[in-house]
């Protein structure tokens, strides 16, 4: 893949044995940005297990305490009181079967989904549409609940759901490049405690292998791990 001048420029700048401390890699993100938009903030973590095993697919959620940065539009599957609860903690859509009827038909304005689990018979019809998408709600991340309120009012604030893929790596996003380096720092250590809670029994060696921090836009900077803890 071919890249332009500015891109390349920074390119050369990086230190590639180099493990960078965390706020000095969000600094050299905010100081190379070719950009005029504010660039989303990734992290990407190099787990040591086997994903192809059950028992091995990390997967939770990370609460960040200064959040993304962006609205997230939440839509909550629930009916009666817990309906109004929902809309009392701030979920932009609630309903069941006739939100239901909507997804199938193509609508996908909302970024994250929650439900009650007497309502998982409707989600569960929506299986192929929200699980592609990384949308379909888990107990296992809070995202099926009877405390529909906290689940919702999480989401808004900035919860970061993660999942190990098949080559073994964690991606999220920290927060807008705009952010104080010190919250986007603060951030990523709520994320890196949630993935060490999220440790498999079974995994065995060293279970965080790498950690690479990037913009939107910009070059990753592996980063000492040891900053994060």
């Amino acid at each position: 893949m071919k890249h332009g001048k500015k891109y390349n420029s920074v390119y050369e700048k990086v230190d590639r044995f180099k493990e960078y401390g965390a706020v000095e890699a969000i600094e050299f993100l905010k100081t190379n940005s070719t950009v005029k938009f504010d660039e989303t903030v990734e992290v990407a973590v190099k787990l040591g297990v086997d994903p192809r095993k059950s028992d091995q697919a990390v997967r939770g959620a990370a609460l960040l305490p200064h959040g993304l940065g962006k609205t997230i539009r939440v839509l909550a599957f629930v009916q009666g009181e817990k309906e109004t609860e929902a809309k009392e903690a701030g979920a932009d859509y609630t309903g069941g079967e006739d939100i239901a009827e909507k997804i199938k038909e193509g609508w996908l304005e909302f970024d994250a989904v929650v439900a009650t689990p007497d309502m998982m018979k409707v989600v569960g019809k929506l299986g192929k549409i929200l699980g592609t998408r990384g949308l379909m709600p888990n107990p296992k991340v809070g995202t099926v609940t009877m405390d529909i309120s906290k689940a919702v009012s999480e989401l808004k604030k900035g919860k970061v759901e993660f999942r190990v893929d098949k080559g073994a790596i964690i991606h999220a996003p920290l927060g807008k490049l705009s952010f104080d380096s010190t919250k986007i720092v603060d951030n990523a250590k709520a994320f890196f405690e949630a993935i060490l809670k999220a440790k498999p029994s079974t995994a065995k060696g060293q279970y965080v292998k790498k950690v690479i921090f990037s913009s939107t836009m910009g070059q990753g900077l592996k980063v000492n791990v040891n900053d994060l803890k």
